[in-house]
């Protein structure tokens, strides 16, 4: 079916077009939810299962040759693998924060984070994953869901373009809802600022009581790790309306600064302890490093 203008504009605004050729060489693996086997290793071994044609995808270094489809091969000089239903599946939930404080920043929060999911979400139904998505605030605010294969690429992105920042963060009551609605193994992405008042410990124990691997992506604005703002002035939160009338000196900003990084490096502590892996990004650091380097280090990629 080919893309409206909507669909276009929904995917120039979260995926450069160029970029998705990047996105397509990739793929999400899945070492601890299925033991270690990358994809392309989680067919079902059970007799009478059905190989119903489910999709093509591009050949991977390491693919089985046998599921090369060589007439595509002859009309276009390039591999495809054929993908079948047999395949096991796995289950990408991405579970992204679109409260008040998101709509902080330039580029803002929630954008940079919506980008991410977009382009996780992409390289997921294009392998033929199953997808989910959840944005929170105040509990959960609207559901993709699990969807699989290219035909649901548009659907992902007009979803994530208007997802609008608003409300209190909510990650326990998120967490746990999640919990209790999904019980597939699979992989879960947690994209948020952890400006939650009732902090982080028992929202993330909840991800305990599940097979799930869990990435936890801390996104943050520059200017809220390193403010530059002095004399005084009223803060005012942004979620609550709570205000506070301060001076800023010199002193007060790197006490604040100290504050901001044990911060972050507390929830890092926490997520590696119970197994989770971290990883903090500051919203200046260019989207598709962060995608195309580091989280491929981390082992989400490959």
């Amino acid at each position: 079916m080919p893309e409206t203008n909507a669909q276009t504009q929904a995917a120039k605004e979260l995926l450069d077009p160029q970029f998705l050729k990047k996105l397509e060489q990739l793929q999400i693996t899945a070492k601890k939810v299925f033991g270690g086997r990358m994809r392309g290793e989680r067919r079902s071994k059970r007799r009478g299962v059905s190989i119903e044609f489910a999709d093509y995808r591009d050949y991977v270094r390491g693919d089985d040759l046998r599921h090369i489809d060589w007439n595509i091969y002859g009309r276009l000089d390039r591999f495809f693998l054929k993908l079948f239903m047999e395949e096991l599946d796995l289950f990408f939930y991405i579970i992204l924060d679109a409260s008040k404080s998101m709509e902080f920043g330039d580029p803002q929060k929630l954008l940079y984070a919506k980008k991410v999911a977009a382009a996780l979400a992409y390289i997921g139904l294009t392998h033929q994953d199953k997808v989910a998505i959840s944005a929170f605030a105040n509990g959960v605010k609207d559901e993709m869901k699990p969807a699989r294969g290219r035909a649901y690429v548009w659907r992902m992105l007009e979803f994530l373009q208007q997802i609008e920042p608003d409300g209190q963060t909510s990650l326990g009551e998120t967490c746990k809802n999640f919990v209790q609605k999904n019980r597939q193994r699979g992989i879960v992405v947690l994209i948020s600022d952890f400006l939650d008042q009732n902090g982080y410990e028992d929202a993330l124990k909840y991800f305990l009581h599940g097979n799930y691997e869990v990435f936890v992506i801390h996104v943050l604005d520059k200017e809220e790790m390193e403010p530059e703002m002095q004399g005084h002035m009223e803060l005012i939160d942004c979620e609550f309306d709570d205000k506070a009338e301060v001076s800023v000196t010199p002193a007060l900003l790197k006490q604040y600064r100290r504050t901001v990084e044990a911060y972050c490096t507390q929830i890092r502590d926490y997520s590696t302890r119970y197994g989770m892996t971290y990883l903090l990004s500051r919203t200046d650091l260019p989207f598709d490093e962060l995608i195309m380097k580091y989280l491929r280090e981390k082992g989400m990629l490959k």
